[in-house]
Formats: C-alpha cells, structure tokens, sequence
C-alpha cells in the first residue's frame, strides 16, 4: 500500500476487505479508531471499524490485525460482534480527522487533513505518523499544494474545530452505496454531521435521506433552509418524499410543498392522498411505461437506466396516452426476461402479461404483500377506478411499510442495549467466533 511496508495511509485501507485466517472475507473496513491527546504525541491506533453483514458495524481491536497488505486486511478470526459505538474519548480518522484545519509548525502553512499514514511500532502498537495536508486551492483550477508531514509537525488535530470543511469525507461518502453513506452520516456526532450535510450536494443527500431513520431526516430537513429542504425533497422519490413530509409539523410541510416545482408537489400530495399502509400511499408514480406501438428496443433503453432500482426495472407498463400517471387505458405489463428473449425490432405489445389482476390503490399492505408472493413479483402496477395505471408498488416500498416504523433506529438501539461495549480497549470479553458461512448466513 505504500513504499514501506509497515505505513498505511486510511484513505487506502477504507473500503479494503478484511479476511479470517481461513482467507474468507468477513466485512470491509470502513473507519479507523485512535485517541488523540496532544498534537505532539503519536495517536494509537485502537482498532478499525468494519462493517460486516446486515451493514452492522463492529469494533476490530488492532491485536486482532495479523497483517494488512495490499488490497486486504486479515484477522485471528475472532471478533466481537457487538455493533461499535464511539467513545468520547476516541476520534474516527475517516468521519472526524478528515478535513480538519491545521498548520505546519515548521514552515506554516495551513491547509486541511486528507489523508494520515500509520506505522507499526517495535512494541507492535499502530501509531498515527503522517499528516497529508493540501493547502487551499490557488485560482479556479489549480489545486492547492499538498506535503506529507509528521505528526509532531503538525498543530490542530488535537482540538476539534465548528468550522471543520467535510470535502474528502463527502468524496468518500460518494464513493459509498446511499445505504452505506447513510450509516457513515448516523454515527457521526450531531456537528460533524451537520458538516457533512451541509457539504453533500442534493441529490446525494435525497439519496441517503432516503436510508436514515425517519427521525434522523426530520431533524436534518428541519435544520436545512427552507429553500434547500425543498430542492432536496424534489431529488427523493416521490414516496419517500411524501413519508418524510407526512411527518413534519404541518406549517412545514405545507411550506415546502409550496416552495417545491409544481409537478413534483402534485405527485407527493397525490400519494399523501391515499390513506396509510395501503397500495397507493407506498407506490411510486414514476414507474417505466410505453405505449403500445412502442418496440422492445425502446422497453429495453428505458429500463436500462442508471437511477432505477432492480425492482423498478423488472417491469414495463404498457398504456395507452399519455403516457404520465394517471396514464390512460392499462393494458399490462411486460416482465424484463420476456423482453429479453424477444427481438428488439418487434413491438412490445407481443410481449404483454394482461393475465394478472393489477392492485388496486385501496389494497392493503397485507394484500400487496399477499399479491407478490402469490405471483412471485419484485413490483405490481396499480390501477384506478377507471382503468388508469396510477404507480407501481416495489418490493422495497413493501418492505419498509412491513417492517416496524423506524425500524433502523429500533435495531441500533436494542443491539446497544443487549450488547454494551467493555470499558476498556483492547476488548476483554469472550468473543464471538465470525467465519464466512456464519457472514453469509446472517
């Protein structure tokens, strides 16, 4: 990972996977864990955070790290699974070090942290060595200067600072599933993830708004600008849109309705119509639909889109004009398999499943979930009282109305409740044997 085989630098071991010693992965690294004390003494490094399956993150003590070479961590095997929580007194590198401003005591220059290497000890303690600081950016397009400098030659990483910029964190958070973003962003302390969603452009904050908890996007939509709040609610789907509006204090949401483009105010009102937990309050109105005359060429370049979920993709929705819901005339739907196997010059009318009855907007949760499993469908469309398709309801929108309400704050709380971290570092307690089936598993 660098010249030097005993220097790591985090922002090349974040991401890595991590090994047992049977050589089967068990996680990723996703952060590292050091107590900072004086700007001049070496931080050590306590452990790594890794995410592991169901994207829980555990706490990896460094005395369990075998060796990190190229491309890969590996482990004695033996880790506790109980979910990590920082301490007051430790420092995420990755979350928190990131992007603080510093000064280089030899020369003094200021700029920000974007990066820090790590080397082994003789005691075989990991100590924080290296301080990869950029100076602020000269002109439109150049880049500010960059020096690798050591520790003690660099002022400011012991305090933390309000005004701490979130630039090479928010590039990292990019880099991550919105799912994974949204766990980085829920752990962060209350400033610093302010920091953060203050620096993410809007459409990735809808993104990860979308997989917080929904007591985490109420606070962080209360705490944005009414402008900005409304610009990001415009980049949500429309149904998580209007489940996040739902649970703001009414003067806001009638607000930011106002402030949001009209279309997609209409969209987000229209399914915060239908009444909870029924068909139409979890569907989305924006799924892929054709005409008619449309071929399995056109079909096949709609579904490929980048934004579409699995689940969105698997069906075509074919309707008469127009072509926007509430469309026209429904008249079926077209799996993606079936396109597939078809020619792609032939119209996509020959590939039409009008065999199934669509749901309806009224359908309960236990109906839609009924439904799916009886057809063996990852999305139904639903129909109107008058034929007109009016959305479509995905297995993942299934999901998240079946499941207890903010059932991602719930599981963090119960597994912090029944497994407390020891009081001390490096963990003491009886550990849990993790292997690769178990991961696979769950």
């Amino acid at each position: 990972m660098s010249n030097s085989p005993n220097r790591v630098y985090a922002a090349r071991l974040v991401g890595l996977p991590i090994f047992d010693p049977l050589g089967e992965q068990v996680g990723k690294v996703r952060d590292l864990v050091v107590t900072v004390r004086t700007d001049a003494r070496q931080p050590r490094v306590l452990g790594l955070v890794v995410e592991v399956f169901g994207r829980r993150r555990i706490f990896v003590p460094m005395t369990r790290v075998t060796s990190v070479d190229s491309g890969q961590v590996y482990t004695t095997g033996l880790l506790n699974m109980r979910r990590f929580q920082p301490r007051s007194t430790e420092t995420l590198v990755i979350g928190q070090m990131f992007d603080r401003q510093v000064t280089i005591r030899s020369t003094g220059v200021t700029g920000t942290v974007y990066d820090v290497g790590m080397e082994q000890a003789r005691n075989r303690d990991w100590l924080l060595s290296r301080v990869a600081v950029q100076e602020p950016s000269k002109g439109l397009r150049r880049r500010g200067q960059t020096h690798v400098v050591e520790w003690d030659d660099v002022e400011g990483l012991a305090r933390r600072s309000p005004t701490q910029a979130a630039t090479h964190l928010v590039q990292a958070i990019h880099e991550m599933r919105p799912a994974d973003a949204a766990t980085m962003i829920h752990e962060l302390p209350p400033e610093r993830q302010r920091q953060v969603v203050a620096a993410l452009d809007d459409e990735r904050l809808a993104e990860v708004l979308e997989e917080l908890p929904e007591d985490d996007q109420v606070a962080i939509v209360r705490a944005l600008d009414s402008e900005r709040a409304a610009d990001v609610l415009e980049e949500m789907s429309p149904d998580d849109a209007a489940d996040l509006i739902a649970e703001l204090p009414e003067e806001t949401a009638t607000l930011l309705l106002d402030l949001m483009r009209p279309e997609d105010a209409k969209d987000v009102l229209r399914l915060m119509s239908y009444e909870e937990d029924t068909a139409g309050s979890m569907m989305t109105p924006e799924p892929v639909i054709v005409g008619p005359d449309a071929t399995i060429a056109d079909a096949l370049a709609l579904v490929r889109n980048p934004d579409l979920t699995p689940a969105q993709a698997a069906l075509v929705y074919v309707c008469r004009p127009p072509l926007e819901t509430p469309t026209g005339k429904f008249l079926g739907i077209a799996h993606i398999q079936r396109l597939l196997r078809e020619p792609p010059s032939t119209l996509v009318a020959g590939a039409l499943d009008d065999s199934l009855e669509p749901l309806r907007p009224e359908d309960s949760t236990e109906q839609v979930a009924a439904h799916l499993a009886t057809y063996n469908l990852v999305a139904a469309p639903v129909v109107d009282e008058n034929g007109h398709l009016a959305g479509a309801v995905t297995v993942d929108d299934l999901l998240d109305h079946l499941l207890p309400e903010n059932w991602r704050e719930n599981l963090a709380r119960q597994e912090s409740a029944t497994e407390p971290r020891p009081d001390t570092r490096p963990d003491t307690r009886p550990n849990k044997v993790i292997t690769s089936e178990m991961v696979r598993r769950g």
